[in-house]
């Protein structure tokens, strides 16, 4: 039986890689397992990667040998960390390497929002365009507004970067403790929420998905937004309470928004926001190019091998679990 399984295809150099520690079991290209491929491969596996896979009682039930889960993306709310901590499993996920790819996508949908680039794309196709049109076309400029970033981690940093150094924005942020060096880097300043709120042209959500932030935007903050703000959303589709956010596009309450993650992914076809002309809907495609997925998934290979030849300090282990590592 396997002793490393993949979720999701893995190159011939990646499997040669991973071959030390036994059979390495994975689906062929352009397939994925079904439930019950995964759990038979997963019976002597000593070591698993992941995409967003659930690794929770069920699957661990299936999973008597694990040691280690590796997920090939920064968040891990699809581990059930108190789960893993009972069977006493290391979780290891992948900062750093999509940093620049997913602030590359902030930037494209405040674009995209800002100057209605999915509904004009639309109207030019659908042979509405005719001379004289004039102010039905205006869009607002995304140059020398104020941005605000909830959550600045790297990647807000890196957005920051952009807004900054490339559209000559000007930079809040909020976030659990100030950052000195954002502040000094980007002109940046420190805001309370609601004051971050109201103050902003641009609001991009960055936050992990905690007990503390889900549903973080809702009614009443967005409401405290400028009715001519733009929403962006990075973080997680918990973070947002969805009825709201329909609300508020549908009354007026802000401009517009660009949303890469949902409550409910894939989005049903007949969710109220892929109705609205004032929003950008995309697939969580934040970290989807072909080199920062490779390098996302190089890196969780790296990540369980380190778990497996012992050097846990070589590893990026998920904040909570980092306490097991330390024990051995």
């Amino acid at each position: 039986m396997a002793q490393i399984v993949s979720t999701k295809p893995l190159s011939v150099a990646q499997r040669e890689k991973l071959a030390r520690f036994g059979d390495v079991a994975c689906p062929p290209e352009g397939r994925r397992f079904s439930q019950a491929e995964l759990f038979a491969a997963l019976q002597d596996a000593v070591g698993l990667i992941t995409f967003g896979t659930r690794v929770d009682e069920t699957l661990l039930e299936q999973a008597p040998s694990l040691k280690v889960a590796s997920t090939a993306s920064v968040g891990y709310d699809h581990f059930d960390l108190a789960a893993m901590r009972r069977r006493h499993i290391l979780g290891a996920h992948t900062p750093h390497v999509l940093d620049d790819t997913v602030a590359d996508l902030g930037m494209a949908l405040m674009l995209a929002v800002a100057r209605r680039i999915v509904e004009l794309d639309g109207y030019v196709r659908g042979g509405e365009w005719k001379k004289g049109d004039e102010e039905a076309l205006y869009g607002v400029d995304v140059h020398h507004r104020t941005l605000g970033i909830v959550g600045m981690g790297r990647i807000g940093r890196a957005l920051a970067k952009r807004a900054k150094f490339g559209f000559s924005m000007n930079i809040l942020y909020h976030a659990r403790s100030r950052h000195d060096d954002v502040e000094q880097a980007f002109g940046a300043r420190y805001a309370d929420l609601p004051d971050l709120l109201h103050e902003s042209d641009f609001v991009v959500l960055l936050t992990p998905l905690t007990p503390d932030t889900e549903n973080l935007m809702n009614e009443e903050r967005f409401r405290r937004m400028k009715p001519s703000a733009i929403f962006i959303n990075l973080s997680r589709g918990k973070t947002v309470d969805e009825d709201a956010l329909v609300q508020a596009l549908r009354e007026g309450w802000i401009r517009g928004a660009g949303l890469d993650v949902y409550r409910q992914e894939p989005v049903p076809p007949d969710h109220p926001l892929l109705s609205l002309s004032n929003v950008v809907c995309v697939p969580h495609i934040g970290s989807a190019t072909q080199a920062t997925r490779t390098a996302m998934l190089d890196l969780a290979i790296d990540n369980l091998i380190a778990v497996l030849d012992g050097r846990t300090k070589d590893a990026y282990i998920v904040p909570e679990l980092r306490d097991l590592a330390e024990e051995g």
